[in-house]
């Protein structure tokens, strides 16, 4: 990988977008919980989830061992998820796995737009796609956590 496709790929934003993991922390008091591992770079990721009455987000939390790539992916996750229906999540998730593989435009997401220079670097699929991936085992448990 060139230094060039390495500058645009760690742009400014999205190693902003990092940092902000650590408003999302990972406690106990999360009912709904899954861990994803990237087989591809051994990211791996942690994440809980509780439900409101409603079904819909309450709080998310998370603890991230991940490339900036895959903590950026899991901060627009985690930025975004408060209020929203755990079907749109998932949907998001399965709609960006296919975007990176060609297939389809980039999800309506709020932010996602900062991760689009990873769909040209394979070898980061993975890390982005992790969060997601752990979302959706965890809202898979359903009903349980409300």
């Amino acid at each position: 990988m060139s230094a060039r496709a390495s500058t645009k790929l760690y742009s400014p934003a999205l190693l902003g977008l990092a940092t902000g993991l650590s408003r999302f922390p990972l406690t106990n008091d999360l009912p709904l919980k899954a861990e994803a591992r990237s087989r591809s770079c051994g990211s791996v990721i942690a994440l809980g989830l509780a439900l409101d009455e409603a079904g819909m987000v309450a709080r998310i939390g998370m603890q991230v061992s991940a490339c900036a790539i895959g903590q950026a992916s899991a901060a627009l996750l985690a930025e975004a998820a408060s209020g929203t229906d755990p079907v749109i999540i998932q949907h998001t998730g399965d709609t960006l796995a296919a975007w990176l593989a060609g297939e389809g435009d980039l999800p309506a997401w709020p932010g996602i737009e900062a991760l689009a220079p990873a769909r040209e670097h394979p070898g980061r699929h993975g890390a982005l796609l992790l969060p997601w991936k752990a979302a959706s085992e965890a809202l898979s448990q359903g009903d349980n956590a409300r």
